[in-house]
């Protein structure tokens, strides 16, 4: 049997309007393409830009003690046990701190992160689906009054600032050994958000520039004392951290504020408490 020879197939180049129609087909598809990408980049990171410059917000903890047993429950079950947890949620770094003089009703802060207010609002429900935590926890959280952990504690939540939206912890390098926490009371709502506006002004700038070192500044939203604002700063020691504060007085910036007739009067109180941190604490 002869096989019989192959048959050319001949392709015919398209038409040049054809060939215009398809090259213009192509290089609409590929512009559309390089514009959707560039949308979905550009979406994403105003997203990402828009979660970074939300302020954080904090809840602070107060536990009372009357013992030093007590202390160290609380302090053991903040370091093995929740801040663990927390961190596990997102929450970092978590402070704990004590006063600085030792004494049996010594108390315990504890200062929590969060970036959202949906984050904190979620730590409950995450914390009872956390079943490490429950268990470790269990002991701590069932204390019988017969043995209790801690004698009581109140809780605040604040926002950030801001003029400073996040935490600062202080670098490790550093490792000051004076934490002081202030809390500041305004007459009414209206000056309480007159004093931020004071910070905001060129407190939060010139405490960072005399070496005072502010960790965090938050509005009380909700707290056993209101309308108030609560920050802290800390110091390489307590010599030290005196001088910082003696910069800040004698400042022409702060000088200046305290002059301005639209800061008068924002004030009514001032609690400051000098604290060191617990082997519990991240900050």
């Amino acid at each position: 049997m002869i096989a019989k020879p192959l048959e050319k197939v001949l392709v015919c180049p398209p038409e040049p309007d054809q060939t215009r129609k398809m090259n213009m087909r192509f290089a609409i598809r590929t512009v559309c393409l390089i514009v959707l990408t560039l949308t979905t980049i550009s979406a994403t990171i105003q997203i990402h830009a828009a979660d970074g410059d939300r302020s954080q917000y904090y809840e602070l903890r107060v536990y009372s003690t009357k013992s030093a047993e007590q202390q160290q429950r609380v302090n053991d079950y903040w370091q093995h046990v929740a801040v663990p947890a927390y961190n596990r949620l997102g929450c970092q770094p978590v402070g704990v701190f004590t006063e600085i003089q030792d004494s049996a009703t010594n108390k315990i802060y504890v200062f929590i992160p969060c970036d959202s207010a949906e984050a904190f609002a979620a730590i409950p429900t995450k914390l009872a689906a956390d079943t490490a935590y429950q268990a470790a926890a269990a002991e701590f959280l069932n204390a019988p009054k017969t043995n209790a952990a801690y004698e009581s504690f109140s809780t605040s939540l604040l926002v950030a600032f801001d003029g400073m939206k996040h935490l600062a912890p202080p670098p490790p390098e550093k490792k000051p050994e004076v934490f002081e926490l202030r809390t500041y009371l305004s007459p009414s709502e209206g000056k309480g958000l007159n004093k931020i506006h004071m910070f905001e002004s060129g407190e939060i700038t010139l405490m960072k520039e005399v070496g005072l070192a502010p960790i965090f500044y938050g509005r009380t939203l909700s707290g056993p004392v209101m309308p108030s604002l609560v920050y802290m700063t800390c110091g390489e020691n307590m010599e030290a951290h005196k001088q910082h504060w003696a910069g800040f007085n004698t400042a022409p910036v702060w000088k200046q504020l305290l002059a301005d007739p639209q800061f008068k009067d924002n004030m009514t109180a001032a609690i400051s408490i000098m604290l060191k941190r617990t082997a519990a604490s991240q900050i």
